[in-house]
Formats: C-alpha cells, sequence, structure tokens
C-alpha cells in the first residue's frame, strides 16, 4: 500500500531532502524515510506539498497527462482588475509559449498568518488576493503570469493539489493522507 503525507512548505524551504548549502529542506520537517515530493514548490513559495513513496503514484500526480488540478492563493501588486483576470483565464504567453486555461478569481484576504520573512511592501501600491487553478505546471508559472498580465507575485501559497488541501495545516506540520481510488492502481 502507497504511505502518502500533505506537508505545508514554509517559505524558505527547498522542496527536495538535502542541501549541499546547508538550507533548510524538507527533511527539516518530514523525518519518514522512503518518501519523496510529488511535484515542487519553489522556495520563495509555501503551502501544499504532496510526498509519497511510491514512484507510480509520484508520476500519476506530477504528469500533465492526468491534469491534477493546483490551486493557488496568490497575493499581487496592484488592483488586479477584471481584463487581467480573464487574460488569466485564456491563457498567458510566456517565453515557453501560451499558458492553458485556468480558472482565475479575485479573493477578499484569505485570512493568513503574515509570512516570515514579510513581503515587499509599497505604501503607494495596494495589493489584491487571488486564486488560480491550474492544470499543468511550469517552472514558476504563476508568478510569471501575474507579472505577464502587469501583477508581480509578492506571495503565493498552495493550497490544494488535486483532492489534498492545505486546510488546518500550519506551516511545518505534515499529516498522512488517503490516495483516492481513481490515484490507485
Amino acid at each position: 500500500m502507497s504511505r502518502l503525507l500533505i506537508l505545508h512548505k514554509p517559505h524558505g524551504v527547498l522542496c527536495q531532502f538535502t542541501s549541499p548549502e546547508g538550507r533548510r529542506t524538507l527533511a527539516d520537517h518530514v523525518r519518514v524515510p522512503g518518501v519523496y515530493a510529488a511535484g515542487r514548490l519553489d522556495a520563495d513559495s509555501e503551502g501544499l506539498v504532496v510526498l509519497t513513496d511510491d514512484g507510480e503514484l509520484q508520476s500519476r500526480i506530477t504528469h500533465p497527462r492526468h491534469e491534477l488540478e493546483k490551486t493557488y492563493w496568490v497575493q499581487v501588486e496592484g488592483e488586479i482588475g477584471e481584463e487581467a483576470l480573464e487574460r488569466l483565464c485564456r491563457g498567458v504567453r510566456l517565453s515557453d509559449g501560451v499558458t492553458r486555461p485556468a480558472r482565475a478569481r479575485r479573493l477578499d484576504d484569505p485570512g493568513l498568518k503574515p509570512r516570515v520573512p514579510p513581503i515587499r511592501v509599497r505604501r503607494a501600491i495596494p495589493t489584491s488576493w487571488l486564486e488560480i487553478t491550474l492544470h499543468e505546471g511550469r517552472n514558476r508559472q504563476v508568478r510569471r503570469m501575474t507579472a505577464a498580465v502587469g501583477h508581480p507575485t509578492l506571495r503565493l501559497v498552495r493550497v490544494a493539489v488535486g483532492p489534498w488541501r492545505l486546510d488546518g495545516l500550519a506551516p511545518g506540520e505534515w499529516r498522512e493522507a488517503h490516495v483516492p481510488e481513481e490515484l490507485e492502481r
């Protein structure tokens, strides 16, 4: 039987278990032998990381053909308007091609605890929160998409991967999770 964990990766933690430079890694939070991340979050991002000891399950979670949704709460610079939201939903031209259509909507402040270290704040420039759901996972995709529509990302929190949600996990905490039938062999 496959083992599956979900972790709330804190900001500044590398999404790997070792670092030759001595940076913080997943090993600082998860001391379970034989599990590996199914997908990545860059060190500047925080939120849900799925870990498993099953290579085939890891592939089913991460491979684009399975179209597992990933949902992010994103704080961006500026007040985002309808035109920018529509562009995010249609797909945005990036250096590696046009993104697939996404779901994007404005969020009220989601009530997250302040990030440590805090985000950069400029008094004269307001911020907006968005919820963005993708079916693909290009490198730094959400950050590149929001920048392409004129709203650089200040904070990015992945709140869901497929059926798994961050609900109730504090940064650095993890728990065992169930593998749904549609993802089992």
